[in-house]
């Protein structure tokens, strides 16, 4: 008979204990998570939250993994997605960079400021000039490409100055 009831003579029902794991619900949970980390994932990767401008610059090879300055619509300044004041920038920049020594040779390490459209142009050349004065010498504005020119490539590119773009050639 189906369902697992089992007829004997004595013409009493039996249930029959199901031997069997039933493996869809759990497979089926799984795919749930793994498409929800699949969407979550790169939304935690963006830090900051800064709409930056757009440009026709090409992208600057990099040695090693650039630190990264925001400047949110507000003005508040961001050292990767840890908050600062101006008076604490160069010592926390200088902090890093003596904890991550480069090898003989090899450039220093290279800062990227990422200042949202909104902002006023006075306030990134600010936090431009405090760095330089800071002694740090590599130091590029980011900007997005425009969509047509990056069908591949990250979101945002430095963008080289005249400086930088000597040194590359």
């Amino acid at each position: 008979m189906a369902g697992g009831i089992m007829n004997r003579g004595g013409g009493g029902r039996r249930y029959r204990p199901m031997a069997e794991i039933n493996v869809t619900p759990m497979v089926d949970v799984m795919l749930v998570l793994l498409i929800i980390f699949m969407v979550a994932a790169p939304m935690m990767t963006t830090g900051v939250p800064v709409d930056l401008p757009r440009t026709q610059a090409t992208p600057i090879n990099q040695e090693q993994e650039p630190i990264t300055i925001s400047i949110n619509p507000e003005g508040k300044i961001y050292i990767q997605e840890t908050e600062v004041q101006m008076e604490e920038l160069v010592p926390r920049l200088r902090a890093i960079a003596e904890a991550q020594p480069t090898a003989q040779g090899q450039p220093e390490r290279r800062i990227f400021v990422r200042g949202d459209r909104a902002i006023s142009y006075g306030r990134v050349m600010e936090v431009m000039g405090n760095i330089a004065a800071g002694g740090f010498t590599r130091v590029a504005l980011l900007a997005e490409q425009p969509a047509a020119a990056r069908p591949g490539t990250a979101p945002a590119a430095p963008v080289a100055g005249p400086r930088q773009q000597q040194r590359q050639r």
